[in-house]
This record gives structure tokens, C-alpha cells and sequence, in this order.
């Protein structure tokens, strides 16, 4: 049987592999530490779960529109013009199943073969995966520690050609935490209004920044960015709502309405009672994001701090998100076999930064318990001075 090469050209995803790798030795007894998470070790918040159990229990289980309820999407409308000084009408919001869904769902409906995308590296692993289904190719710009791992618009400009159709900026970032200044920003939308180059701003970790730090949206800078920008975020992050598949995504009428036509022939609707829950997300309390940021920000701090000491390695304190990347390249090790060693030899699991387009880096995930942080990193620092 032959499969698509559109299938089959896939990478497969190192995160898993690692995270499935540390679950069977965690099987068979032994105590492993497990950096790789991507997703927040808390509980959703009960308003939320009790909104979407009152859902069940009233019967709201049957198909929505395809873009999600239209209650869901005035309060994402009030979110956008609340948090991000962006003004989206419900018709202008799709709601998927993921912020995932919404980024592919975005890409599919603007990119085309012979198209060009344009992806800082260190990337999310998925991006470039999602431009090759969508028949694109991805174009990477390797960025600088010293820059903070962000893509400078001197940088974005020479990877440009006449082929490029969309760039990629996701701030506050996965694998690096790092978020892009308003400065930064203005710059390089400055160079995608010159040649009309659409911008994917994946912002599904705004509401975990520290030191306070700003979350801009770029569409926001001016409506001319506005019209070419397409919005990205969800419930998964600030409202621990991994499993729930639910995100969603702001872009200008014509792309929203492209979307929205593409959603309803592969998934239809995002789950009925699920959106019950983001709703209540948006609504009720925001307590407890601030009480997750506020344990993230001491995990942070602490993570940081251990790693600045270790020698052979570096590391830029993040400003965003739940990671730490690590350079490792003056150990002399690819981040693969680094990684694979140090799970077999220190029961520690860490991400290589391969897996983001980098080879000399690791990514720590401090979504973890700090007993876990504290003693994965007595064992990281033994196993480095190893070496």
C-alpha cells in the first residue's frame, strides 16, 4: 500500500518520544524526572469543570456552528479589545479545537504550494509540519542567544523572497519564553507591510509573562498590521485546559470566513459542552492564572538560578512561558544524544533542541513540581560535570 508523501514526509514529534520513553521506565519502577512537559501540572479550575458538567446534565451535546456558539465568541470579541486593544466581531473569531487547529486552520486557508513561510528557530516543533501539509515550504531563520533568541526584522528581511507569504511570530515563545518588545514588533511588521506578508501571531502563553514584562499583540501596533495579522491563542495554557482542545483565533473577515469554511468540512464544530467551559473560563474568576504565573515565576527563578551556576553550559532567563533553553554545544554533544544519555544514565528527561530546529540546545519545562525541579537538576549538574 503506498501512503502520501504529504504523510509520509512528516517528522515525528521528539517531545513524545521522550515523554513516552520516561512513562515506561516510570512503569517499571524507576524514579525518573521528567522536564519535557508542555502543558501546566495544575487543575482546571472548578468554575470552569462545573460550567461544563451543567452542560452534559442539561443536554447541551448536539452539533454547535462550526466557528463555535456565539456567546463563546462575543466574550473571546471582549477578551481581544479587553487584554489585546484588538477589536474582532464574532464574525471574525473561529473557535477549534486547539490553538494547534486554529495555527493549522490559518495556514491552510492563506499558504499553497510554491508558497514560503518564514519561522524563527528555535520554532515550535508543529509549524514547520503544518506549512508542509499545507504544500509550503518552511524558510528558518536561525536567531541569537545574545538577541534573546528573537528574530530581528534585519533578520526576517534577508530570508525574504518573492515567494514568502507568511511569517510566523509566537510571543511569548515555546521553546525559548522569549517575548518580542513593542520595538521589535513595530520593526518587523514594518518590513511585512512593505512587501504584504501575512503574519501568523501565535500568543497562546500571554497570560504567563513575568518581571513585568508586556504581552503586545502586533496586530495591535496599527490597523494596517491588523489587516494582515491572524491571532492565535486558546484556553490551554493560562486556564490548564490541555485536554479540553479548545482555541481560537482573530483575523480579518475574508480569512475568518476562509476558515471558518475549511473547519466545517474537517471538524465542524469544537466540542459542545467543552466551549461551555471556556466560556465560564473567560466570565468567571481569573484568580487562578494569577496564582499559577505567581508558582511559575518561583520555579523560574529557581531553575534559572541553578543552571546559570553549572559550567559548560548557558542560558537566557525567560520572560515568558513555562521553559528554559539550555545551550549545551561546549559539551560537545548533538541535544539528541545529550538527551538520550542523560535519561539512561540520570533518569532525567529533558526535550533536544533539535526537536525546535536547534542542535545545541536543550528545553526545561518548569511545569513541574519544584521537589522534582530541585532534585532533576542535583542530578543534571552531576551528570554535566561528568562529561
Amino acid at each position: 500500500m503506498e501512503l502520501s508523501s504529504r504523510a509520509t514526509s512528516l517528522t515525528p514529534s521528539l517531545t513524545l518520544s521522550i515523554d513516552s520513553k520516561a512513562k515506561a521506565m516510570k512503569a517499571e519502577g524507576i524514579d525518573v524526572c521528567g522536564f519535557g512537559a508542555g502543558e501546566p501540572d495544575f487543575d482546571t479550575p472548578e468554575h470552569i469543570k462545573a460550567a461544563a458538567q451543567a452542560a452534559l446534565e442539561t443536554g447541551f451535546t448536539k452539533y454547535t456552528p462550526s466557528s463555535g456558539i456565539l456567546e463563546l465568541r462575543q466574550a473571546i470579541s471582549e477578551k481581544f479589545l479587553a487584554d489585546n486593544k484588538l477589536e474582532y466581531k464574532p464574525s471574525q473569531i473561529i473557535v477549534s479545537n486547539g490553538a494547534k487547529h486554529s495555527c493549522y486552520n490559518a495556514i491552510l486557508a492563506v499558504c499553497e504550494p510554491g508558497d514560503e513561510v518564514i519561522i524563527p528557530a528555535p520554532y515550535w516543533l508543529s509549524y514547520p509540519e503544518m506549512v508542509r501539509l499545507a504544500g509550503a515550504e518552511p524558510v528558518f531563520v536561525q536567531t541569537k542567544e545574545e538577541n534573546g533568541w528573537k528574530m530581528t526584522a534585519e533578520e526576517f528581511e534577508n530570508a525574504m523572497s518573492p515567494r514568502t507569504k507568511m511569517v510566523i511570530i509566537n510571543s511569548p515563545g515555546n521553546p525559548t519564553g522569549s517575548v518580542y518588545t513593542r520595538e521589535e514588533l513595530e520593526k518587523i511588521g514594518e518590513v511585512a507591510l512593505g512587501e504584504d506578508i501575512i503574519i501568523l501571531s501565535d500568543e497562546i502563553y500571554e497570560k504567563l509573562t513575568y518581571d513585568g514584562t508586556e504581552h503586545v499583540s502586533i496586530a495591535s501596533i496599527s490597523p494596517e498590521l491588523y489587516n494582515l495579522t491572524i491571532t492565535i491563542n486558546g484556553f490551554s495554557k493560562a486556564y490548564s485546559m490541555t485536554g479540553w482542545r479548545l482555541g481560537y483565533l482573530g483575523a480579518p473577515e475574508a480569512i475568518a470566513k476562509t476558515i471558518d469554511s475549511i473547519q466545517s468540512h474537517s471538524t465542524s464544530n469544537p466540542c459542545s459542552f467543552a466551549q461551555k467551559g471556556g466560556l465560564a473560563a473567560l466570565k468567571g474568576s481569573q484568580q487562578a492564572i494569577g496564582d499559577m504565573r505567581a508558582e511559575f515565576d518561583m520555579r523560574r527563578n529557581y531553575m534559572y538560578d541553578r543552571l546559570s551556576k553549572i559550567p559548560n553550559i548557558t542560558a537566557v532567563k525567560p520572560l515568558g512561558a513555562f521553559y528554559i533553553l539550555v545551550n549545551i554545544s561546549k559539551l560537545s554533544l548533538t541535544s539528541q544524544n545529550f538527551a538520550d544519555r542523560l535519561l539512561s544514565k540520570a533518569n532525567v528527561a529533558v526535550v533536544p533542541g533539535i526537536a525546535f530546529g536547534d542542535d545545541r540546545t536543550l528545553r526545561f519545562s518548569y511545569a513541574t513540581s519544584m521537589d522534582v525541579i530541585k532534585k532533576g537538576l542535583d542530578r543534571f549538574e552531576e551528570f554535566c560535570r561528568t562529561l
